[in-house]
């Protein structure tokens, strides 16, 4: 069984997030997509919505997308900070993956040899990279056509929610804009 894993904070969800989700199923070669928003980024000390939200908007927008797709709540479960090694090996073994690829994000490239167990981490996966920002892509590396110019710090920041689905925008700009007034 292929599978693609696409983890991340998702504080909040945004078009952006829907464009890899989309081509993702669209161009890899995958049994399912397993969509994880995080319980905390390894890299954070704190996330803006709690993690039981943050999977509530995922599952609003991803869930009856497609039958391949699950959103999981394996990471956002755990009440700390998982590393994408471990929630690799949990769904590997879980589905008897033979081929997995990690779906990230140009942005993360300059911080990957970072990441926990990273030798261990790209001998199970095939990264996938979302291009965005213009940012430079090895050309040994495979990628999602399309070029994301969305941040959901920046969406956060501005209060400016022109980029959240409609799906799950009263909610994300209720949220945001109750605890900015904090």
């Amino acid at each position: 069984m292929n599978i693609a894993i696409f983890g991340g904070s998702f504080d909040p969800p945004h078009l952006g997030h829907d464009m890899i989700v989309k081509e993702a199923l669209k161009s890899l070669n995958i049994n399912k997509l397993i969509i994880i928003p995080t319980f905390l980024s390894p890299f954070k000390s704190e996330f803006g919505a709690p993690p039981n939200l943050r999977l509530q908007w995922c599952r609003s927008l991803w869930e009856n997308l497609s039958p391949k797709i699950i959103v999981s709540d394996y990471e956002a479960s755990q009440n700390r900070a998982v590393a994408s090694i471990d929630s690799v090996s949990y769904f590997k073994n879980k589905f008897n993956a033979s081929r997995i690829y990690l779906i990230i994000g140009a942005d993360q490239l300059k911080n990957l040899d970072k990441w926990h167990k990273f030798d261990e981490l790209r001998e199970l996966v095939s990264f996938v990279v979302a291009c965005r920002d213009g940012i430079k892509i090895d050309e040994n590396l495979q990628k999602l056509d399309i070029n994301v110019k969305i941040s959901s710090s920046k969406i956060k920041s501005e209060l400016n929610f022109k980029h959240i689905p409609t799906a799950i925008l009263d909610s994300v700009e209720k949220f945001y804009k109750d605890k900015n007034a904090k």
